[in-house]
């Protein structure tokens, strides 16, 4: 694909709203990258960039608090749009205190998602030319 197409990764352990994800973000001009545990997306992203991801929040094996912590910590660091269908008290403060730049519960609409996601890719080109 070309290099001027944004490539945003989608973690999410759920095989159908990862597909569901991947479907939609190639349908509006996105190259999506999926994954199905942190792992895939850690080591994945230590040798491509992504632009954005959208991460999962309530995972088996990693949460995706670990993968956000692991993410930030990281040389690159694009922006994270956290998405769960678990919301519980004090998630959203403590996933934007690791950074994320979004926070949306599942089921999410397509407009309020793809809002997000053209909000923070500006702020993919200042992530990846150094620092958070």
């Amino acid at each position: 694909m070309p290099d001027d197409i944004p490539r945003i990764a989608v973690l999410d352990d759920e095989a159908r709203m990862r597909k569901a994800l991947g479907q939609l973000l190639r349908t509006h001009g996105y190259e999506a990258a999926l994954f199905e545990d942190g792992r895939a997306l850690l080591a994945a992203q230590a040798s491509r960039s992504f632009d954005a991801v959208l991460l999962d929040l309530h995972m088996p094996g990693l949460s995706g608090f670990a993968v956000l912590e692991a993410m930030q910590s990281g040389a690159a660091c694009p922006p994270v749009i956290v998405l769960t269908g678990h919301d519980e008290p004090g998630n959203e403060a403590r996933v934007r205190q690791l950074g994320a730049r979004a926070y949306l519960t599942k089921p999410v609409d397509e407009a309020p998602l793809l809002g997000a996601i053209a909000r923070h890719l500006p702020a993919a080109a200042r992530a990846n030319r150094g620092g958070c």
